[in-house]
């Protein structure tokens, strides 16, 4: 028994591994993170800006991957191209969406099993972009689509290069003092499709000192999801 994966009292723990891919410039390079026992499904979740610091261990994807993996699904956290060891370079959303189609067309033939399963989406903030415009090309292309969207932070209008079309339950989630994206431009995005908005009092762009209240919302957010 490998018992590296229990803790003290026994039970089995969470775990990461590095995964890769090919994307349409080179390797993307991702973390896949794994729930204790056999995962149910998977999320894709798509991190912050790459020119600014954005990358797959930005704090807001690790708590909406966290969410996931409490959820039973496994979680997979690419780095966009051009950020840590994925190749390529920055390319306002387009590169990155292609990059992104890839990897799932990838994550399909290499673990049928997950894929099978529940599939969950998420984008904060520069990612968000990515997400939907990877969802409107996979339901423009009658190709399955994730069951649950998770926006947070969205800036999908500053880096959109097609129609986007999303699902009438898709979860927005925006910080009331958002000093990056104003609450402004999260309320006409989700007027423009029918969309509620949860709005968190207080919370800046990455919400500090409210993580745990992200958390808890995207937690509700995969009750929905059938088992």
């Amino acid at each position: 028994m490998d018992w590296s994966r229990y803790n003290s009292f026994g039970i089995m723990q969470a775990r990461t591994e590095s995964v890769r891919f090919q994307g349409e410039a080179g390797v993307i390079d991702c973390a896949l993170d794994l729930p204790a026992g056999e995962p149910r499904g998977w999320a894709l979740v798509l991190h912050p800006h790459p020119l600014h610091g954005g990358a797959r261990n930005n704090k807001v994807v690790t708590t909406i991957a966290r969410a996931c993996v409490e959820h039973g699904l496994a979680a997979l956290r690419p780095d966009f191209r051009g950020v840590g060891k994925s190749e390529g370079e920055f390319d306002h959303a387009r590169g990155e969406t292609a990059d992104m189609l890839a990897v799932v067309e990838q994550f399909q033939q290499q673990y049928p099993d997950m894929a099978a399963g529940r599939w969950v989406m998420a984008g904060f903030s520069f990612g968000t972009s990515v997400a939907a415009q990877l969802y409107s090309t996979l339901a423009a292309e009658s190709r399955r689509v994730p069951e649950r969207l998770i926006l947070t932070g969205t800036a999908v209008e500053r880096f959109r290069f097609r129609e986007v079309t999303v699902p009438e339950d898709t979860v927005l989630i925006h910080g009331e003092a958002d000093e990056v994206v104003p609450l402004s431009e999260a309320m006409e995005f989700g007027r423009s499709h029918g969309l509620p908005v949860v709005v968190m009092p207080d919370a800046g762009h990455f919400f500090h000192g409210r993580l745990l209240v992200l958390r808890r919302l995207v937690q509700q957010s995969l009750h929905g999801l059938a088992s």
